[in-house]
């Protein structure tokens, strides 16, 4: 009795030749070099993208950090000096620190 799927000649299912296998494989190969060419070529327009981008930075990345940092400090220092001002002048006045604040106009977020 005939297998109800039918046989593999039937429906062109026959195993490949070894010819066959061999050239699969190469084409499969061709396919996986232009992918990894297409990837490098890509990778190298975004270096040169990366270098243009950093050519057109005023100074590098970390040194503009590291400003920051120390202009923020400097700015800490400034702000808790005149917090401490502002202290001494409601202390001397015998009024709440926040009157002294609104006076000077000085908000809450300042």
């Amino acid at each position: 009795m005939p297998s109800p799927r039918g046989s593999s000649a039937e429906f062109g299912n026959r195993p490949a030749s070894p010819a066959e296998q061999q050239a699969s494989k190469e084409k499969k190969l061709v396919i996986l070099r232009q992918s990894v060419a297409d990837i490098q070529t890509q990778i190298a327009d975004l270096e040169a993208q990366i270098a243009e981008d950093k050519a057109h930075l005023k100074n590098d990345p970390k040194a503009t950090v590291q400003q920051h940092i120390r202009l923020l400090h400097e700015y800490n220092e400034i702000k808790d000096a005149g917090q401490g001002l502002l202290g001494l002048i409601a202390d001397a006045r015998g009024v709440r620190h926040i009157d002294v604040q609104r006076e000077y106009g000085v908000d809450d977020r300042d």
